[in-house]
């Protein structure tokens, strides 16, 4: 079994309007070309779920009016400040959001990728979050523990992950390395959209080095290679996040008219290539 190889238009035509999108965080592998033709071609409705929170590439989407509901346990954008686009989106009541905590969104795709319906948790017991999410429910553990209540947290299954790889063979295998999320995420979903730097020459299944860290094609739904295809934020061990342009983004997306100005220049003509 294999994926196929698409371009890059193609790939993102897999994602329907009001997808459940599972997106990595910025310090990830993030399919910011991919991201910017979902803008482009004008998606709507999306449910995003950030694994476990979600950044730019979420920012972006927000501010372009793609997303209905957000699902994840942060949005941050680490040094650079608050997310200008998600922040105004909230302000205004633009968007649902539904909150959730890091251990509680890997929880629920762990449960999707295992094929049960919950998964137990520690540490939410007590917290207001409780009272706003009728999915997790307080449970007693069955083998009598004494450590007290679990969190029952309910299945996440994305109907889309979407992530930018290092490296894909012609077998539709994606080679992700530690970032172990990726997996998961791939695991979780009903498919995974993968753009990648390069193609590998070889199975990287085959690769004993390799094969730990690849995602196989059975979880792959297609593949489109896009050279700097996590730019402007970066790819682990490959090249590192455009300072000087994420800061830019910053200043120009705390307005709306600001942001729209970086959507014609960067995202809608195509310049985000320069």
């Amino acid at each position: 079994m294999s994926a196929p190889l698409d371009d890059l238009d193609t790939l993102v035509g897999r994602i329907p309007d009001g997808a459940k999108v599972a997106l990595p965080p910025d310090y990830s592998g993030c399919a910011m070309a991919a991201v910017r033709t979902l803008i482009k071609r004008g998606v709507r409705d999306l449910h995003l779920v950030g694994v476990p929170s979600v950044g730019f590439q979420g920012d972006m989407l927000i501010g372009a009016g793609c997303v209905a509901t957000l699902e994840t346990a942060a949005v941050t954008i680490g040094e650079y400040g608050l997310a200008p686009r998600f922040t105004a989106a909230i302000k205004a009541g633009a968007i649902r959001m539904i909150d959730g905590t890091c251990p509680a969104i890997h929880a629920g795709l762990q449960a999707a990728e295992k094929g049960i319906p919950y998964m137990p948790v520690r540490g939410i017991v007590g917290s207001d979050l409780l009272e706003q999410r009728d999915d997790w429910i307080v449970g007693a553990d069955p083998f009598g523990g004494e450590d007290g209540p679990l969190v029952l947290v309910k299945a996440i299954t994305p109907d889309i992950t979407l992530i930018h790889a290092p490296l894909a063979d012609r077998h539709g295998n994606a080679w992700i390395g530690v970032r172990r999320e990726m997996m998961v995420m791939a695991h979780a979903a009903k498919t995974t959209l993968v753009t990648f730097e390069k193609l590998y020459d070889g199975d990287l299944l085959a690769n004993a080095e390799m094969a730990a860290g690849t995602i196989p094609a059975l979880y792959i739904g297609a593949l489109a290679e896009a050279e700097n295809g996590a730019w402007p934020v970066g790819l682990f061990g490959a090249y590192p996040a455009d300072d000087a342009h994420l800061r830019m983004y910053i200043e120009m997306a705390g307005t709306d008219d600001g942001f729209q100005t970086y959507l014609d220049d960067y995202v809608l003509d195509r310049k985000a290539a320069e």
